[in-house]
């Protein structure tokens, strides 16, 4: 590639200052006490009955305690008399197989020895019938038998989509209990209609399935539990609109309402469904989501090993290395937008023969007159954004920003001699 390399060889390459953001970190200190608290509420009490089976549907994302939240749930409609199960409530997670699904709870500390309840896991699915425009909604078998059904879940904006309900308790209901042909079917007519077919899917399945509560967590910027809800049925679709509100606020950011270039050591599944959570980066793999900061070109340099392979999102930025696409699993990274219909993401970004060149071609390309007064952002990863590094060219707006404080002095970028950050 010498041809790029000649292009980009005297782009200049900004100092970096080290800079702390500070978010609110408040959180549940004692979250088992508070949970019981909210389940005692007469208003659940009264919902569960001695004998009762009840199935308790428990997702695939790393929330916060989960294992303590499912523990205590189970152990509260035990003393109730209850006979509680669960129910790996994912969509197509877990490569859409019963034992997958299974696998993916064991990942996140959930297991039968750690909840106290059976595990059934089934891709088996019940029709319960169609939305007015033809649209198939579905239940897990398991659940749809049970003589009630508790979801558990955390309540955050989406990534693909904007409404009063994103992500949480009638989400998990709608995709998550619907299992592979559930998500499907939600997912069939685009993210356009997602905020339209979340909580009229779940509505039906409400309708026709005795949901009694959902126990919903929202968490801080640090992904620690800050608020701990119990909604009985007939409340979760108006708590749950007020919920999403303060997961809004409480959501991390990057505190620059304009970025020439942002810098993004790795991406991967682990870290967010999208590699990279399009909240924090601005970038939206569908037209239908917004928010963040304007980014003018966008760099992620590697993948994480969590993520296997899976370079979902690399195609939300303009610029990649060679040593990310040499990681890739190609199927693993497709498959991702064979089943949610946005392929945008799984395509391969520009890709440059390593970090200091795809660092260059992204100043390069950002449209800016003056390279050296390039307003560069560079972060670990969408999860870890309470340390950063910005230009010099941003240290005055860092030093009247109420919640940033630089902590270095300016420092140059080092390079090893493949032309990667060291």
């Amino acid at each position: 590639m010498g041809i790029i390399h000649e292009l980009v060889k005297d782009i200049p390459v900004p100092k970096m200052v080290k800079v702390k953001q500070f978010f609110d970190d408040t959180k549940v200190e004692d979250l088992e006490q508070a949970l019981m608290k909210q389940l005692q509420r007469e208003v659940i009490r009264q919902k569960v009955r001695p004998g009762m089976s009840i199935a308790v549907a428990v997702g695939s994302r790393g929330v916060d305690r989960l294992v303590d939240i499912t523990a205590t749930t189970i152990r509260y409609l035990k003393e109730l008399g209850a006979e509680p199960f669960i129910v790996p409530s994912m969509g197509s997670h877990g490569g859409a197989t019963a034992q997958g699904q299974r696998d993916v709870l064991k990942h996140l500390g959930v297991t039968e020895e750690s909840a106290g309840a059976e595990i059934r896991s089934s891709m088996e699915v019940v029709k319960l019938g169609e939305l007015p425009n033809g649209l198939p909604v579905y239940v897990d078998k398991y659940a749809s038998e049970a003589d009630g059904i508790v979801v558990i879940n955390r309540i955050k904006p989406h990534t693909a989509f904007r409404g009063p309900v994103e992500s949480g308790i009638m989400k998990m209901i709608s995709i998550g209990l619907g299992k592979q042909k559930g998500a499907e079917a939600c997912h069939q007519l685009g993210f356009k209609y997602m905020a339209e077919h979340v909580p009229a899917m779940a509505k039906m399945i409400m309708a026709h399935k005795p949901v009694l509560f959902g126990v919903a967590t929202v968490e801080n910027a640090f992904d620690k539990a800050a608020i701990v809800e119990v909604l009985a049925a007939e409340e979760i679709e108006e708590k749950e609109v007020e919920l999403q509100v303060k997961a809004k606020e409480l959501l991390p950011k990057l505190f620059f309402k304009d970025i020439d270039v942002l810098v993004i050591d790795e991406i991967g599944k682990n870290i967010s469904g999208d590699g990279m959570d399009p909240n924090i980066t601005g970038r939206y793999p569908t037209p239908y989501a917004h928010g963040g900061p304007d980014v003018n070109k966008m760099v992620v340099l590697d993948l994480t090993e969590q993520t296997e392979g899976n370079a979902n999102g690399v195609g939300t930025a303009d610029f990649t290395t060679q040593r990310l696409v040499d990681k890739m699993d190609l199927e693993t990274t497709y498959a991702n937008g064979l089943t949610s219909t946005v392929v945008a993401p799984t395509k391969i970004a520009t890709t440059l023969a390593n970090d200091k060149e795809a660092i260059q071609a992204a100043i390069k390309t950002c449209n800016i007159l003056d390279f050296t007064k390039v307003k560069m952002v560079r972060i670990k990863n969408t999860l870890e954004v309470s340390k950063i590094e910005v230009s010099e060219a941003l240290l005055n707006y860092v030093n009247e920003h109420p919640q940033l404080e630089s902590i270095t002095i300016p420092e140059e970028m080092s390079f090893d001699q493949q032309g990667n950050l060291i």
